[in-house]
C-alpha cells in the first residue's frame, strides 16, 4: 500500500508540475555536465571558485542597489526606472570627490573633477585606490551615499511627489523620463566614453587551501556592502522606523490610521535607498576599475531581475536574488561565452519563477 500510495504521488507530480520537473532535470543534467569536465581536467576546482568569488562580489553589488528599488515598490508601489542613474550619479560625485582629494595639488582641479575625462587628470597619475589614498576613498564612498540619498528625496520632491496618489503609469512614463534626463546629463559633463578610474599596485590575499586571490578592492567592496546590508536588517528589525516601514508596506490605509506619520517614512525610504544606491554605484567602480555614463543602466535590468527573482517588495528577498543572479552569470562562463552570460541570469530568474512564481521570498514585504 506505501509502495502504491508513493508511486501514485511521484505521477500526480509529474502530471502536476512539468515544469518544476524539467528544471530538476537541466539541474541535474548540468551537475553531472560540471563533473566530468571537472574529472576530465577540462574544469579545475580553483576555476569554479574564482567564477563564485566574481558572481558573490557582483552580486553584492546589484544586491545593495536592488534594496533601496525593493523598498520603493514595496513602500510606494512604484517601480522607478531612474533608479540605475542614482548608481551611476552617485559613482561620478564620490569619484569626483576621491580625485579631488587623490589629486590635490598635482592636477587642476577641474581635470580632477572630470575624473579623467579630459585634461591631466587620469589613473595612472592620481593613483586612487583603498591602499594607496584610503582617506580619499572613503570620503568619496560617503559622498556617494550622501549624493544618491539627496538626489532621490531631491527628485521625489520636485518629480513624484506631486504624482503620488494619481495614476502608477504616468508614475512610471516620468521616472524612464528622469532617467533619460540624467544619463545625458551625465554623459554631457562626463563624456560618453569608459573611464579607467583606479591606479597604482595593489595588494593582494591568498586564501589558504585553495589558492583563491582576493584584491584589495574586492575585499573593500565585500567588507562594506555586507555592513551596510546587516545595517538595513537592523533598521528594518531593532528600529521604530523600520517597524513603520514594515507596516506601510504591509497596509499603507492602516498605517495611516493608526498614526504612523506616513510622509516620514517615504521620505526615509527615499533617502535610504538613495544612499545605499549611491554606494553600489561608487562600489562597483572601485572594483571594476573604470566608470561610464550608463553604467547604471546596465546594471538596471540585472537589479530588476534580482528584485523580481528574490519577490517582488522583499528587502531579503532583493540580497539574495542580487547573489543569485551574481553567481548565475559568471558560472554560466562554464558553458557559454561571456557574451551571453546576462542572458543566462535572465534564465535563472525565468526558470525560477516558473517553479515559485512569487520569487523566493514571494509574500513577504520589506522584510
Amino acid at each position: 500500500m506505501g509502495m502504491a500510495d508513493t508511486y501514485s504521488r511521484g505521477w500526480r507530480f509529474v502530471a502536476e508540475r512539468p515544469l518544476e520537473l524539467l528544471v530538476w532535470a537541466v539541474g541535474a543534467a548540468l551537475l553531472v555536465d560540471l563533473f566530468s569536465k571537472v574529472t576530465a581536467g577540462d574544469v579545475t576546482a580553483l576555476t569554479i571558485a574564482l567564477f563564485l568569488k566574481d558572481g558573490i562580489v557582483i552580486g553584492l553589488v546589484i544586491g545593495l542597489a536592488g534594496i533601496g528599488l525593493s523598498m520603493t515598490y514595496s513602500i510606494l508601489n512604484f517601480a522607478n526606472f531612474a533608479h540605475g542613474e542614482y548608481l551611476t550619479a552617485g559613482a561620478f560625485a564620490g569619484w569626483a570627490t576621491t580625485y579631488l582629494i587623490a589629486g590635490i595639488g598635482t592636477v587642476s582641479a577641474g581635470d580632477l573633477f572630470l575624473v579623467g575625462v579630459s585634461g591631466g587628470a587620469d589613473a595612472g597619475t592620481v593613483g586612487a585606490s583603498v591602499f594607496s589614498t584610503p582617506v580619499a576613498v572613503l570620503v568619496g564612498f560617503v559622498v556617494a551615499i550622501a549624493f544618491g540619498a539627496g538626489l532621490a528625496l531631491a527628485l521625489d520632491r520636485v518629480v513624484y511627489r506631486p504624482m503620488r496618489g494619481g495614476n502608477a503609469i504616468a508614475l512610471l512614463i516620468a521616472s524612464i523620463g528622469v532617467a533619460l534626463a540624467l544619463r545625458y546629463l551625465l554623459a554631457f559633463v562626463f563624456g560618453t566614453s569608459r573611464t579607467g578610474i583606479t591606479g597604482g599596485t595593489l595588494p593582494t590575499y591568498l586564501v589558504p587551501g585553495v589558492d583563491l586571490i582576493f584584491s584589495a578592492h574586492e575585499l573593500a567592496l565585500v567588507v562594506a556592502a555586507l555592513a551596510m546590508m546587516g545595517g538595513v536588517h537592523v533598521l528594518l528589525r531593532r528600529t521604530k522606523l523600520g517597524k513603520a516601514m514594515r507596516a506601510m508596506a504591509d497596509n499603507t490605509d492602516l498605517a495611516r490610521v493608526t498614526g504612523i506619520p506616513t510622509e516620514r517614512v517615504i521620505r526615509a525610504t527615499w533617502i535610504i535607498g538613495g544612499g545605499l544606491t549611491g554606494a553600489a554605484g561608487y562600489l562597483v567602480v572601485l572594483e571594476t576599475g573604470t566608470i561610464s555614463f550608463d553604467y547604471g543602466w546596465t546594471l538596471l535590468l540585472l537589479i530588476f531581475a534580482a528584485v523580481i527573482l528574490g519577490g517582488i517588495g522583499s528587502i531579503y528577498g532583493a540580497m539574495l536574488g542580487g547573489l543569485t543572479i551574481g553567481v548565475a552569470s559568471t558560472l554560466s562562463l562554464l558553458w557559454i561565452p561571456s557574451d551571453f552570460t546576462s542572458a543566462a541570469a535572465f534564465a535563472v530568474m525565468i526558470v525560477v519563477l516558473l517553479t515559485k512564481p512569487a520569487g523566493l521570498f514571494g509574500g513577504v514585504t520589506t522584510a
